[in-house]
């Protein structure tokens, strides 16, 4: 009877000395932290900015940049904007809101009014100011390209047909996570890729700016 009881207390035992090692190593397992997403956005600015206002809204840029990493784990967020002298200030928020600023050159088109002859000066109006023409779709392409090995999926926020070929590859090395357009009127080129679509327009009221006007008295 006795060595019944030892024999019992030793099994006891042993089972107390395993259930701690095998709680440990359950513990172990449900307390690992899920990978670390490293994406990066490659954001056309001027597309997603008139994208937007066609739609009646203007985007809350610091609101936009905190969505993008909450919903998609971008760690890098390149913003390819035309440059223009007068907006430094706007460059110096956007990278305060945490974008990468990206500046591509621009170019002033001079429009030749029906009475105007080819190299005659136009009449000057006080109101008037040339349109600028900054065309970064290539250099967004070559960031996207030069930075691959280091993110885990791009974010591409655009609705231009132009970005068909790399879109195209990226789906092709898996390196794709979402395609933004600003709105549902983006280029029919890009709509075979419905599956890595979605419209920035339907988050208007997360990302949508807003001012506050004081009351008066």
């Amino acid at each position: 009877m006795n060595e019944r009881q030892n024999g019992q207390e030793s099994q006891v035992q042993q089972g107390k000395s395993r259930r701690p090692w095998q709680r440990r190593r359950k513990q172990s397992q449900q307390q690992q932290p899920p990978k670390k997403q490293n994406n990066y956005a490659f954001i056309d600015s001027q597309n997603l900015n008139l994208g937007v206002q066609k739609n009646g809204w203007k985007m809350d840029w610091h609101k936009f940049r905190i969505w993008l990493a909450e919903n998609y784990g971008v760690t890098k967020a390149f913003m390819f904007i035309g440059y223009m002298p007068d907006n430094e200030s706007l460059y110096q928020q956007m990278y305060d809101h945490g974008f990468l600023v990206v500046l591509k050159p621009t170019l002033e088109i001079k429009n030749v009014t029906p009475e105007q002859k080819p190299g005659e000066k136009p009449p000057e109006r006080a109101e008037d100011k040339p349109p600028v023409k900054g065309n970064i779709d290539a250099d967004l392409v070559l960031h996207a390209m030069k930075e691959l090995p280091n993110y885990d999926k791009a974010v591409i926020v655009s609705g231009d047909g132009d970005f068909f070929g790399l879109v195209e590859y990226l789906i092709e090395q898996k390196k794709l996570l979402r395609l933004l357009p600003p709105n549902r009127r983006y280029s029919t080129l890009l709509q075979g890729f419905d599956e890595y679509i979605e419209g920035i327009d339907q988050h208007r009221s997360e990302l949508a700016y807003r001012e506050y006007k004081r009351s008066r008295k």
